[in-house]
């Protein structure tokens, strides 16, 4: 590999390409997560909901509805991060056969690249595979982190204590489902980052799509339209 075989196989429209999909990852995530006050994210609500749940479950008698849902949340947790560890393995598998990835490559495209132009291509979608894994496994670990604070939250509701670590539990909930949504976005722009094998438009292309389709969920979706009907908005009051 030398400067002259990367100069060939890269061009200005791919460093643009590549700089929407940075920016769209960085740019989604940001807006979801503080979105304008008037305008709340999916996410957002949902945040109030958890916190919400950990008073609620304060009243609660027995408990074992609540630890039910946070072992699904952490078998969801743990079935993307299984995922994750396969499509790594599955990347790392494609990056030892590039040469037959080019050859796929080159039935539907014109201009064929050099093959280590493919297995950076490649790396692409590695990075965005690990980088979910990282974040379903750290979801995976706070929603534990959940059930133990859950678990420590006297019967009492009149204890002191329990009100404190039933929002304890409650935030530390939040964080785990902001972890668990910021993978789930990286699987999303990680699949946006396959269409790069087929060039730097067709990377512009799925992003956008992939940004559309992430934004549309977050601020245009009937679910949300649900979440904000009147009459039942809980906001965390600390």
């Amino acid at each position: 590999m030398d400067w002259a075989t990367l100069s060939a196989g890269f061009t200005l429209w791919d460093v643009a390409a590549l700089t929407l999909l940075a920016l769209s990852w960085a740019g989604a995530t940001r807006l979801i997560e503080h979105p304008p006050k008037n305008r709340p994210s999916t996410s957002v609500l949902m945040a109030d909901y958890r916190r919400a749940w950990m008073e609620v479950f304060i009243t609660r008698q027995p408990r074992i509805f609540d630890s039910q849902i946070v072992a699904s949340l952490r078998q969801g947790t743990a079935f993307f991060a299984s995922a994750s560890m396969i499509a790594i393995g599955g990347g790392f598998a494609l990056l030892g056969n590039a040469d037959q990835l080019r050859g796929v490559a080159q039935d539907l495209s014109p201009s064929v690249d050099p093959v280590v132009v493919f297995e950076i291509k490649l790396m692409l979608m590695l990075l965005f595979a690990a980088n979910a894994f990282l974040k379903f496994v750290w979801s995976h670990r706070l929603f534990g982190y959940t059930s133990v604070l859950m678990a420590a939250v006297p019967e009492d509701p009149d204890d002191p204590a329990t009100l404190v670590r039933a929002r304890k539990a409650g935030e530390i909930n939040v964080t785990g489902g902001r972890s668990y949504n910021r993978g789930l976005r990286s699987v999303y722009f990680g699949i946006a980052a396959a269409g790069w094998l087929l060039g730097p438009f067709v990377l512009m292309l799925t992003t956008l799509v992939t940004l559309a389709v992430i934004l549309r969920r977050e601020f245009a979706s009937q679910s949300r339209a649900v979440l904000l009907e009147p009459g039942d908005k809980p906001r965390f009051e600390a």
